[in-house]
Parts: C-alpha cells; sequence; structure tokens
C-alpha cells in the first residue's frame, strides 16, 4: 500500500525533479517507509512505501521492467500474485523481489490492459512505456483506491490524492459549483468531478491512455469492468447456494491474510465484520480487533442504539483475540475536523470522522486492518430503500421514485433558494439526470420486482459503496494504515451478483402488500416490514458468530450526531455556521441555510447529515481554496 504521483509536461519540457519531489512529499503520510523517483525527459514519476509484502529494498518504486521498457508506480495489494506470477515465470519471466508489483508489472507488459481483469485485490496505478511513449493509468473494478488526474496548461498531473496535485506550483484552486450541487443533493458526488474544478476522479474500473508522441495528446478513458447484478436463467438448490458461499468467503478472508506485516481486525459488532474476524481468528492467533464506541449520556430515540462495543467485546472474547477500544465523545467531532478535512480533501458519504479514529486507533497496534465493507450492497444489507422502488411501472417511474429518496440533504424544491447566489452557474445542472446516468451501463431489462431491486444493488454499490471506499482509503491512510476488504474478492463478488434477490430477501410478497392505511407510523411500520436483507449471508455465518449477532437489525457505523448537533455540540454549529462570516455563503445563500439548521436545532427535522455537510465544506473551503 503506497501512494503514487506523476507529471507529464505535454509542452516537452523537462520535469522539475524538485516539484516531483514537492508532490510526492504531499503524500508522504501514505507511505513512511520509503520515498522513490523517476524522470525522463518531461515524464515524471514519484512514490511513497507502505511496506507491506517484501519488506526489502527489492520493492523499492517507481519500480523499472527488467528490458527496462516499462516503469511502473503503483499502490495496492493484489492477493492473487503468486498465482499470476507461476504464469509469468512458465511464460519466462524472471522475478527479482517477493512482491506484488514486479508481478503487476510483469503482467501488464506480458498481457497490456488485459491484465487488469487477472488482478484480483485494489489498486491504482501509473504504467509508462518507454518503447511507446503511452501511460496507462488504471483502477480497480471496485474504486477501493482512488486515483485523481488535472489538466491545467501544458501539464498533465495525477496523485493518489488531490493534494499530491495541488502542490504544483501555482496550480489555480476554484471550487467547481455544479460538484457542490451535485454534493448537497446525494451527500456523494457520482460523477468524475471534484470539489476542485480541474482534478477529476477515475471512474472505478477504467483505465486511461495518453499517446505522449500524438499531437494534441490526450487521455482516453475505457471502462474494463462494471456490476452486473441479475437474476440467474435456473435457480439452484438454496443449499448449493449455502455451501458456495461459505466456501468462498472462507476464501476471500484467506487470501486477504497475506502480510509480511502484523495485519488486524475491526470488529463494530455487526454480521460482516464479525464474521471476517471469525475466520481470519482460525489463522491468526492473537488477532488484535478494533472498535470505536460512542458515549450516549445525551443521546436520545433512535441514536441509544448507536454503541456497539458490548456486541464486539462479547465476539472478541469467542474468538480470543485481543481487543482494543476507543469511546467518541461530542467533541471529538470538532477536535478532529481540520485534520480530517486535509486528508478527506471532500466530503463523501456519511459522517466519516468515526472512520478517522478507528484507523487512528487500529494505526497504534497494526500496519494492515480488515474491514466489513461491501457485505451489505453485495448481499442486499438496506431493504427499506430498494423497496422503496420495486413496484415500479417501467425505468423512469423507478428513476423518480428512488431519486426522491437519494436527495439526502437537500431536496430539488429547496435548490434554487439555497444556491441563490451562484444559482445561474448551476440551474442547468439537472440531478435527476445525474442519478439516471448511472445506470446508463447496467442494461437488464426491467420486467420483475426482482429485476427492480438488482437495479437498486447496482446503483448502491457504484455511488455509495463507492464512496465509502475513497472515504476509507484516505482516513486510513492518513495514518499511514492498509485497510483489505475480503466481501471485494472477485470471486465472492462474482457469486454474489448473480445470486437470487429471493435468497437475500424474503419479504418481497409482504412489501407489495403493504397497506398505506394501515394505523400507526407508516414510516415505523415500514421499516418492520422490510427489515429483512442479507438472509443467505445470515444464515451462512450463523456458523461463524452468535444467533444474536446474526438476527440482529441492521445498524450503521454511526455517531449519535443529532442529539449532539442539539446539545453539547450546538455552539459550535452555530459558531461555525450562523455566527460571523463563513465562507459557505459566498455560494449558498445564509438565511435558506440557516432556516434548514435551525430546523435541526428546534427538533422539528433530523438534519445531522446537512449539518456535517456544512461543516466539513466549510472547512474545506478554509483549508482547500
Amino acid at each position: 500500500m503506497c501512494g503514487i504521483v506523476g507529471l507529464i509536461n505535454l509542452n516537452g519540457a523537462p520535469v522539475s525533479p524538485a516539484i516531483l519531489q514537492r508532490m510526492t512529499d504531499a503524500i508522504s503520510h501514505r507511505g513512511p517507509d520509503g520515498e522513490g523517483y523517476w524522470i525522463e525527459g518531461n515524464v515524471g514519476l514519484g512514490h511513497r512505501r507502505l511496506a507491506i509484502l517484501d519488506l526489502s529494498p527489492a520493492g523499492h518504486q517507481p519500480m523499472i521492467s527488467s528490458d527496462h521498457r516499462y516503469v511502473l508506480s503503483y499502490n495496492g495489494e493484489v492477493y492473487n500474485y503468486r498465482e499470476l506470477r507461476a504464469e509469468l515465470e512458465a511464460a519466462g519471466y524472471w522475478f527479482r523481489s517477493k512482491t506484488d508489483t514486479e508481478v503487476v508489472l510483469h503482467a501488464l507488459a506480458h498481457w497490456g490492459s488485459d491484465a487488469l481483469l487477472r488482478l484480483n485485490g485494489m489498486f491504482a496505478l501509473a504504467l509508462f512505456d518507454r518503447k511507446e511513449r503511452q501511460f496507462l493509468l488504471a483502477r480497480d473494478r471496485y474504486g477501493i483506491k482512488p486515483l485523481y488526474y488535472a489538466f491545467q496548461g501544458n501539464v498533465l498531473a495525477f496523485g493518489s490524492e488531490q493534494k499530491a496535485i495541488t502542490a504544483l506550483p501555482n496550480f489555480r484552486r476554484k471550487l467547481d459549483k455544479a460538484a457542490l450541487l451535485e454534493y448537497l443533493t446525494f451527500q456523494n458526488i457520482f460523477t468524475d468531478r471534484t470539489l476542485l474544478e480541474d482534478v477529476k476522479l477515475l471512474p472505478a474500473g477504467h483505465f486511461a491512455r495518453i499517446d505522449l508522441d500524438q499531437t494534441g495528446a490526450r487521455l482516453e478513458l475505457t471502462r474494463y469492468w462494471d456490476y452486473r447484478f441479475r437474476e440467474p436463467d435456473r435457480i439452484r438448490d438454496k443449499r448449493e447456494y449455502a455451501e458456495e458461499l461459505e466456501r468462498l468467503f472462507f476464501q476471500a478472508v484467506n487470501r486477504q491474510l497475506v502480510s509480511d506485516v502484523e495485519l488486524g481486525a475491526y470488529l463494530s459488532g455487526g454480521m460482516d465484520s464479525g464474521s471476517i474476524t471469525a475466520v481470519a481468528a482460525q489463522s491468526l492467533p492473537n488477532l488484535k480487533t478494533f472498535t470505536c464506541g460512542f458515549d450516549l449520556s445525551s443521546a436520545s430515540g433512535i441514536e441509544l442504539g448507536f454503541d456497539e462495543r458490548a456486541k464486539a467485546e462479547a465476539m472478541s472474547a469467542r474468538f480470543k483475540t485481543e481487543h482494543y477500544e476507543m469511546v467518541l465523545k461530542a467533541g471529538d467531532m470538532e477536535r478532529c475536523l481540520p485534520a480530517l478535512v486535509r486528508h478527506l480533501e471532500e466530503p463523501r458519504v456519511g459522517q466519516s470522522y468515526p472512520n478517522y479514529y478507528a484507523a487512528k486507533l487500529a494505526s497504534r497496534f497494526v500496519k494492515v486492518v480488515l474491514s466489513g465493507a461491501g457485505g451489505d450492497e453485495l448481499f442486499g444489507g438496506y431493504p427499506w430503500r430498494y423497496y422503496r422502488a420495486m413496484a415500479s411501472q417501467n425505468f423512469e417511474h423507478y428513476i423518480d421514485q428512488y431519486y426522491k429518496f437519494w436527495q439526502r440533504l437537500i431536496p430539488n424544491s429547496a435548490l434554487s433558494k439555497v444556491f441563490a447566489p451562484i444559482w445561474n452557474d448551476v440551474k442547468n445542472v439537472w440531478t435527476r439526470d445525474i442519478f439516471r446516468d448511472v445506470f446508463l451501463t447496467h442494461d437488464n431489462e426491467l420486467c420483475r420486482p426482482e429485476d427492480y431491486i438488482n437495479h437498486s444493488l447496482y446503483f448502491e454499490a457504484k455511488t455509495f459503496l463507492h464512496g465509502l471506499f475513497v472515504v476509507e482509503d484516505k482516513l486510513s491512510m492518513a495514518h499511514g494504515l492498509e485497510t483489505r476488504v475480503p466481501f471485494m474478492d472477485n470471486d465472492l463478488v462474482e457469486f454474489a451478483m448473480g445470486c437470487p434477490v429471493a435468497l437475500k430477501l424474503n419479504n418481497i410478497d409482504n412489501v407489495l402488500r403493504i397497506n398505506e392505511n394501515e394505523p400507526g407510523s407508516k414510516t415505523e411500520l415500514y421499516y418492520q416490514k422490510t427489515n429483512d436483507g442479507k438472509q443467505l449471508l445470515r444464515k451462512v455465518m450463523s456458523n461463524l458468530i452468535p444467533d444474536e449477532i446474526t438476527r440482529a437489525v441492521k445498524q450503521g457505523f454511526s455517531s449519535p450526531d443529532a442529539s449532539w448537533f442539539r446539545g453539547e455540540s450546538i455552539d459550535f454549529v452555530r459558531r461555525t455556521l450562523l455566527q460571523g462570516r463563513p465562507r459557505i455563503y459566498e455560494v449558498l445563500d445564509r438565511a435558506a441555510v440557516a432556516e434548514l439548521i435551525e430546523e435541526h436545532l428546534r427538533g422539528k427535522q433530523n438534519r445531522r447529515l446537512l449539518i456535517w455537510s456544512l461543516l466539513n465544506i466549510e472547512a474545506w473551503m478554509g483549508s482547500h481554496l
């Protein structure tokens, strides 16, 4: 796990070693174990190393192929590198190191971009072909590792983080207003935009090429992989699916235990992290596990259940792990916000500061940690979301229903009022079209309720899960920590995409028959009747972890901010967003924003996600612009 940077002067001017080092130094936190540079004329590559496999100098990057044709700067872990190495050795390649980096280098030399489909793991990479004068940039199929790029003037710059690019002398930092509107609609950015106008994020499952000998050279993007959730043509016996899932899950976790440094696991108290811990603990005695809990002394309502430490402690005792905990209080968000915003670079899904503290805790003891991310998105962990659009009449009707649900921060009806100072600049940004465009390559025929649910699973893997990966990468690497996600093993993902919806959700008929006139709270009744996700996964994991965990109601990793923003943190919210001269009001309408915030502070609405997002954007404008 590492950080990569690159610089190409498209006008042919030589790359400055000082500038390349400045870019690489900007992401030094990603690789405290070493640095490397390679420059040839107008091309330069930089690298920061976090040594995980083969800790010797043989793993130094940028790495040059034995025939000196290819130069690679690579960030990631490929878990099937031993099998690929055996294939390449049979083809005549020889190896100087025991790293997966050298395997990736030879694989790209041997198979070209087709090698990307052979890699089972997470990666972002830059490969320069010195003979053809071509650059290849690539990102793993799920987007676990980020890769940013930017054109300004005659320069193409790229890196694992935006700060490598903005370290360029005279780089112009300008807010992308369209991206801000997109974020404040979805609490996420679905396109390749970032909050900086010239900086783009290479989409997951894509590679990009640029031919430096071509006049007017430009970056050409190609999608090499995409999710495809689908109903199988023939549904097999349920026991066969259960047996196969169990086999693939054990295989996935054990594949990702390969490491030459100590490895631990997050243990949230939920089923996904608990199951990963259960399997890992069988191979790693005294496995270290980590939990972040919350002080709930001032919490109320649903937030009273947000602390999962007791469940995590029970599973730690069961699996005999060496367990560490951290308890977050209301003031911890305020304390970490400047550092968090600097490392996160721009907000994405959810309140991410608990992830920051979880990574900080784990990094004190290990360099690699396993995470349960992906289990919900692959196996249907949020049925109350999918069911909202299940009984659709056609694709456009489905989009209308699901789009309304995913307006997480500011609904369309309020956008023109909130964005009044810059409305003329963003009025032609149609967020429904942005939402709809996510489905352009998921061409399933929509005939049955199952088809619409598979559509929703696709959407959430492409957007929500991808956002989680971007957040997790930044906040773990801020502490020199590598996070691995066993659920995103290629074989396990392929199985999950073809698993029948009826084995993920067992309540479809009941949901279709929900009576809108039934007495009681519609929201509560709806949730009770739709909280049935991950059925097959629950059945298989019941062999590993206690029933009270596999049967528990789905709970995300969230802090009780709705209560804190009305209580201990209310002064911080008012001071930051409602008093003085906050920078957000250069682009947002002060009165409209204040009205939304006050609705939360008075207990009229729960706008914790919006308040968290506004706090982030205010801090971001102060540090990144």
